[in-house]
């Protein structure tokens, strides 16, 4: 539990702050229509299409969520040219978010998933994504990108999906420009190049992801406590939050045995998807607006049971979190 002052202190420190995401920016589409006859042509269901929309996905969503918690949001990573790439860039424009990171590449597609969805029936996903990694000629672009902007940037996080733009190449520049400007950077990673992402300041992997890697079951307190201090000296974090779902998250600080426990609280869970990107987007915000890595945690999963009590993809806002966060401290 934080102080209702110290909530206050915190959401003040965050105005103006500029937080850099790096990842695989993705387009969510949904093709919402009814089935009332099956196709002439195969065995499949014909869906007369009644409307269609798009949202943010991957990295995008916690850039959103960074512009939700009013922070000046920059998400650095790459469309294609296409007609999906344009409605990215129009999203982009209709949440005030900066699209100067984002770089065309005309060799790949913007990645996009597509749902098909009769009534309340999900009938099929369509992904229309190229999953190698990226050339030299656009590491380089993204680096000269981040070099420009390193002075002027409050945190950066690292949003991976393995879609390619994490080569090793990228991982290990980036950490070391943050690192070397004392800037701030987070990961929320995925199972290909788990173990490239050293010397960061928070390293958030769920508990599936972490089981995975590390070639381990966490069933209880003592395989948790092995797994979060494996990570601690494989990759030299100074910390680690290994999120446990609806059992809350655990806090690994390097230099010390153990972890802090940091719960979450009684929600009434409607739908989950995007409750990560929600977690590392307000860690980060916090981190970046001065405070502390428990304190990070602590609202980041508070942030997330929030988000959990919405149907689909929502992002956090900021006075939803404060507020809320100010009336279970009062």
């Amino acid at each position: 539990m934080i102080s209702k002052t110290r909530l206050e202190e915190i959401k003040n420190n965050i105005s103006g702050k500029k937080i850099i995401v790096l990842g695989d920016m993705m387009l969510d589409g949904y093709f919402w229509g009814e089935v009332s006859r099956v196709s002439p042509e195969a065995p499949v269901p014909v869906v007369e299409l009644d409307k269609e929309f798009y949202r943010f996905g991957g990295a995008a969503n916690v850039a959103n969520n960074l512009a939700h918690l009013q922070t000046e949001s920059v998400p650095v990573g790459l469309i294609g040219n296409d007609e999906y790439g344009e409605i990215f860039k129009n999203l982009l424009m209709e949440e005030n978010i900066s699209d100067d990171g984002i770089l065309i590449d005309e060799n790949r597609p913007t990645t996009t998933k597509i749902r098909v969805i009769a009534g309340n029936q999900h009938v099929v996903r369509i992904d229309k994504e190229i999953k190698s990694e990226i050339s030299r000629e656009t590491e380089d672009r993204i680096l000269d990108f981040l070099r420009n902007k390193i002075a002027e940037t409050d945190a950066i996080i690292l949003q991976d999906y393995n879609k390619g733009i994490f080569t090793k190449r990228i991982i290990s520049e980036t950490i070391k420009l943050a690192n070397e400007n004392e800037v701030p950077v987070t990961v929320d990673p995925k199972f290909l190049n788990f173990f490239e992402y050293k010397n960061v300041t928070v390293f958030k992997p769920n508990k599936h992801e972490t089981a995975t890697a590390l070639g381990v079951k966490i069933t209880n307190d003592d395989e948790l406590k092995f797994a979060g201090e494996k990570l601690i000296e494989k990759l030299n974090a100074k910390y680690v939050l290994l999120t446990l779902s609806e059992q809350g998250s655990a806090l690994f600080e390097n230099g010390k045995s153990g972890y802090k426990h940091i719960p979450t609280k009684a929600r009434k869970v409607a739908d989950v998807s995007g409750a990560g990107d929600t977690v590392i987007a307000t860690l980060t915000t916090v981190l970046a607006a001065g405070g502390t890595a428990e304190e990070a945690a602590y609202l980041a999963n508070f942030a997330g049971g929030l988000v959990c009590e919405e149907v689909g993809i929502v992002p956090i806002d900021l006075d939803k979190l404060f507020g809320q966060a100010i009336a279970e401290a009062e």
